[in-house]
This record gives structure tokens, sequence and C-alpha cells, in this order.
């Protein structure tokens, strides 16, 4: 199962031709389930141009599954602690949304499709499964 980031479905709607965006199109058209966290909603409307955009976005994304934290203050404290682990190491996340993302997947036993490099670093600290 797979816990999809921003950094894949970007490039996905854009019609880029990316490792990311060509691995979720195959999970797809196999039917491999892929999940979606609510932060990750929010960053793609935020990135809507218009009004006919937002709208199309808003009524794709609300027929996605939707993973979201068991203890939300718990959940949010290992991320931070994924941050803090980085940086003792000399490691740089750039994103804290990134950390949060990376928690959830490792709560649910899910592998982060994405397209950042702040996963590799996080990767460095805990034994997170990347796609691709």
């Amino acid at each position: 199962m797979i816990l999809v980031d921003t950094s894949a479905l970007v490039p996905f709607f854009r019609g880029t031709d990316t490792d990311a965006a060509r691995c979720l199109a195959t999970a797809l058209q196999h039917d491999i389930p892929v999940f979606f966290t609510p932060v990750v909603v929010q960053e793609l409307l935020q990135g809507a141009r218009n009004e006919k955009e937002w709208a199309t976005l808003r009524r794709h994304l609300a027929r996605q599954a939707l993973v979201n934290p068991t203890d939300p203050l718990a959940t949010h404290r290992r991320a931070a602690r994924i941050y803090l682990d980085c940086r003792r190491r000399g490691l740089t996340i750039r994103s804290t949304i990134d950390c949060f993302v990376a928690q959830l997947a490792l709560e649910h036993d899910l592998t982060v499709l994405q397209d950042d490099r702040d996963y590799q670093v996080i990767r460095a600290v805990r034994a997170l499964k990347l796609l691709p």
C-alpha cells in the first residue's frame, strides 16, 4: 500500500513525465491501494491556479482514501523527533510536512511514493519504505 506525497502528485496531475508520476500511474492501473493525507490534500488545493482547477482537484481528492494519525499528538511528536534526529546527524530536512508524512507511513506500514530528497534524508534515521 502506498502513501502518496505531493511531490509525486503534482507532476502526475500536470502530465509531467517523472519516475514518481509513472509509478503512480502504474499503481492506479493495477489497482494498488493508494492513500493521501489531509495535509497533502491541502498542499494540492493551495496550488490550484484558478476556480476551475480548484473545483476539479477538490472533486477528485474527495474520492481518495485518507490516512490520519491514530493519536495526532503522538504522531506530531514522533515527526518532530525525526526532524531532530536528522539535525543531530547534520542532515537538513526542508519541510516539517515531510516528517509528518514519513511518520504516518511508518505508523501505518505504508510505502511513500515521492520525488523529494527530504525522504532520502529521513531514511538515514528511520526504516522508511520509499518509491520509486
